[in-house]
């Protein structure tokens, strides 16, 4: 079976100036199981095309797809203040190749995978995967080409009746087979952001029923950790294969488990590979230990997510910013570039806490702040039955658009003092 599949990201942008194009690593993932399959398969990348729906129809009309499958990576942009609802343009792709070709359409992707329903219901596939769904797309290909049922695939999703049928659980990946990345203008996002996305972890799935952050003590909060030789074997092929000299590690917390950052900084150092590599970073957990194996074994960055811990917990902000300033403060001792993101807005927000935060701010030396306005609402969190209870959304369906909690005691000011305040500080930025 002749086998396209599409990545439609086209945000190239983070904290609003960083320029940051990320490679569709679970794409090219997926793209290997086909490969190691009786499957042909084509990818057809958009971050970089300037005629999108121009490329796609190109490639429709020269490789003539029996199957395809779409890569949607985000719902928006989470930006208050430049919101981008990603959906709309995912459509229109589905829309060119509906016109095209009778070839069954499959979405999935992260985005997918927050709201395969609701996601099903707008873009109008013929099948949705949601999880990683490496595997599960090569025997969904093989029962297709078969014509064999394949509604009891896990995570398949698909229309019955006129419903919208969601089965229960995700698909799951092994991550066995290499990425495929010939498809891929390496070159060019060898250029663009952090660096050449490189597998290491991934945390628990986005359920709408608990959104919990991995921690150290929570073993089940990561549904893939991958070997450590297997992650440096990926390095040193992408330096043979591409020259590549900085990478970008894809995990939701680096530093957790800690033993487990220690020991693949060892075997970084130990391989001698010689990379800058970036991360995301936990804003709490870590020790001198590990920040200084982190810059002994290249770490360039770390990007590092709000304040710890949800308003709703009754911590006032000296308690949840201290974890994060603990760790800005070793980062500084280490010479470890950072950025953070701070969010105002939340429930409860004043005209005391913004200055709170503000202060925690002046007091660190990042090499970008972002400072978010409001907070972005998911669905199964407490914020977003919060939302409902207020009338601010009527369901949670409805957050498959970009939506925003902000505080309505801070609505009035908070935008306009905030830009004033960041013109102070060249390294913060409003999102």
């Amino acid at each position: 079976m002749r086998v396209l599949l599409i990545a439609t990201n086209q945000y190239d942008r983070l904290m609003s100036r960083m320029n940051a194009q990320p490679l569709p690593i679970g794409l090219a993932y997926l793209a290997g199981a086909l490969a190691a399959s009786p499957h042909r398969v084509k990818t057809l990348d958009l971050m970089f095309s300037e005629d999108p729906l121009g490329d796609v129809e190109q490639a429709v009309r020269e490789f003539q797809p029996q199957l395809v499958g779409l890569s949607v990576r985000n719902l928006s942009n989470q930006s208050y203040l430049n919101t981008q609802w990603a959906l709309p343009f995912s459509k229109a792709v589905i829309d060119k190749i509906r016109a095209l070709t009778p070839a069954t359409i499959v979405c999935g992707g992260p985005a997918f995978s927050i709201l395969p329903k609701e996601v099903f219901t707008y873009l109008e596939p013929d099948l949705g995967l949601a999880g990683d769904a490496a595997e599960a797309f090569v025997q969904l290909a093989d029962r297709l080409e078969a014509d064999a049922p394949c509604h009891d695939l896990p995570g398949i999703v698909y229309r019955q009746g006129g419903e919208v049928v969601v089965t229960g659980g995700r698909c799951v990946s092994s991550f066995t087979h290499p990425p495929r990345l010939d498809d891929l203008d390496m070159h060019k996002y060898a250029q663009a952001g952090f660096g050449i996305g490189i597998l290491t972890k991934l945390g628990g799935f986005y359920y709408p029923t608990a959104a919990a952050s991995p921690t150290e003590k929570d073993a089940e909060a990561w549904r893939v950790i991958r070997p450590i030789d297997a992650v440096v074997q990926d390095v040193q092929t992408m330096q043979q294969q591409y020259g590549l000299r900085k990478v970008f590690f894809i995990d939701n917390a680096f530093n957790m488990p800690l033993q487990h950052a220690k020991n693949l900084c060892h075997s970084l150092l130990d391989a001698d590979v010689k990379i800058t590599w970036n991360t995301c970073l936990a804003p709490f957990g870590c020790d001198p230990e590990l920040l200084g194996l982190m810059k002994q074994a290249g770490c360039g960055l770390v990007l590092m997510g709000n304040l710890r811990g949800d308003p709703h917990s009754g911590a006032g902000i000296s308690e949840r910013v201290a974890p994060m300033l603990e760790t800005c403060r070793l980062c500084e001792a280490h010479d470890l570039h950072y950025t953070l993101a701070v969010a105002f807005g939340e429930p409860g927000e004043t005209r005391e806490t913004v200055e709170e935060k503000l202060d925690f701010l002046r007091s660190i030396k990042p090499a970008v702040a972002n400072l978010r306005i409001g907070v972005p609402l998911l669905p199964g969190t407490s914020l977003a039955r919060q939302a409902v209870a207020e009338g601010r959304i009527a369901d949670e369906a409805e957050l498959i658009k970009p939506t925003f909690y902000l505080e309505e005691s801070v609505q009035e000011w908070l935008v306009e003092y905030l830009q004033v305040e960041k013109v102070k500080y060249p390294r913060w930025h409003l999102v």
